[in-house]
């Protein structure tokens, strides 16, 4: 009789082993060669993945299954789960009510505290249970229990007698930005999720919801220079190259309005041959500025920092910054341009210092301008600011200051 209790005990904790060593292999993954890797295992096992992933991830995974192939998933999970994945497609990804989880321990009011310990044993051996949720007729979340109340109370009282009512909750709808900003100085480990008649839907643990938002924190460096937002190291060289080498594309033709530019005053170069050895001088500046202000916008903009009504104090606190630091950069460029002017005999040399120190001056106002104007108005036209921000106003900033550069220096001298 030991022999087979022995034998399966050891088969449940090899299937365990498997299941979390495909869940370390899953998760380097992006949601869509997660999928692939996983619909060649069984219905069962893909469900128990699943389970163990952050309620976000998983979801889009599950996305990207094949609708059949997907309903055998859902159909293979806890009946709670399969419910709560279902009830979550209808949330906008980047909402606290795309990634809930099923509030498993959720009792009436009048439910004592020796009869909540009873179905709590079952539970605990399923789902990693945190606080006691209470709910009235209408499922709608009237109070919550820790279980440090539940261990000190009398095992006749009801849990209306210890519940904390009205606890803290969010709403489905809110989006993770506001989600994190209302509980960072609650660091409560479970936040229940519930509509605007107060009924509850869900929960979403802390450590999900924070985690949830670094990794979209750090997909966007990646997608400012046309790296997908699903690339990872282990994403193949065939889907990197087609998701890069567009933006490549499109960045050289960019490149090549600036070269017109430099084409359409070339016989200003021509004639005064230092002007060629400042122009990645002013070029830079005035990118580096831009790319300052951009991101700091985008930082403003991630955080919820950037609320209605304050787009335009941003742009004039960058365009006078950007004046401020182009005159005193712009200063020492000059000075560096008289002098290397002087050194080789130029009569101009001081009209060459002079061009220098306006042209940059004048550049990094601009570039501060457009790096906060750009991504407020992608945002406002539907286009993700940090997807197009960059390569935006690096084109304009280039050509604008080139312009600038070439423009004064054939007007003024």
């Amino acid at each position: 009789m030991k022999a087979p209790d022995r034998l399966s005990a050891s088969a449940v904790a090899a299937a365990r082993a498997e299941i979390r060593g495909l869940l370390g292999t899953v998760v380097l993954r992006s949601p869509r060669e997660a999928a692939g890797m996983l619909a060649r295992q069984s219905d069962e096992k893909i469900s128990a993945v699943l389970t163990l992933m952050n309620p976000a991830q998983a979801q889009r995974v599950l996305q990207r299954l094949p609708s059949e192939r997907r309903q055998k998933v859902m159909a293979a999970a806890a009946v709670p789960l399969r419910q709560q994945w279902v009830r979550n497609e209808a949330y906008s990804k980047d909402t606290v009510g795309h990634m809930m989880e099923p509030p498993l321990a959720v009792f009436g009011p009048e439910t004592t505290v020796d009869e909540a310990a009873r179905e709590l044993r079952i539970l605990v051996s399923r789902a990693f249970i945190t606080y006691v949720f209470v709910i009235d007729e209408n499922e709608r979340l009237v109070g919550v229990v820790a279980m440090r109340e539940m261990l000190l109370a009398e095992g006749g009282q009801q849990l209306a007698e210890i519940m904390i009512r009205d606890p803290f909750r969010l709403h489905p709808d809110t989006e993770l930005v506001e989600a994190m900003r209302a509980t960072m100085l609650r660091h409560y480990p479970v936040y229940p999720v519930c509509e605007e008649n107060g009924r509850l839907v869900g929960l979403i643990r802390g450590q999900m919801l924070f985690e949830a938002r670094t990794v979209e924190l750090t997909l966007q460096p990646g997608s400012m220079v046309g790296v997908e937002k699903e690339e990872r190291l282990g994403t193949s060289w065939t889907r990197s190259f087609w998701s890069r080498h567009p933006w490549l594309q499109g960045n050289l033709l960019m490149g090549f309005v600036a070269a017109a530019v430099v084409g359409y005053f070339q016989g200003t170069i021509d004639r005064l041959v230092a002007l060629a050895v400042f122009l990645p001088v002013v070029i830079g500046q005035s990118s580096n500025t831009g790319v300052q202000t951009l991101a700091v916008a985008l930082r403003g903009m991630t955080l919820g920092e950037l609320r209605a009504g304050r787009e335009g104090s941003l742009v004039m606190k960058e365009t006078f910054l950007g004046l401020f630091n182009g005159a005193l950069t712009g200063l020492s460029a000059g000075v560096a341009m008289f002098l290397f002017a002087y050194l080789q005999a130029s009569d101009d040399a001081l009209r060459l210092g002079f061009v220098v120190w306006l042209a940059m001056t004048a550049s990094c106002i601009m570039a501060g301008f457009l790096g906060a104007l750009v991504p407020i108005v992608l945002r406002r036209i539907g286009t993700d600011p940090a997807t197009a921000s960059s390569i935006v106003l690096t084109t304009i900033t280039d050509v604008a200051s080139l312009a600038v550069f070439l423009g004064l220096a054939t007007w003024l001298i």
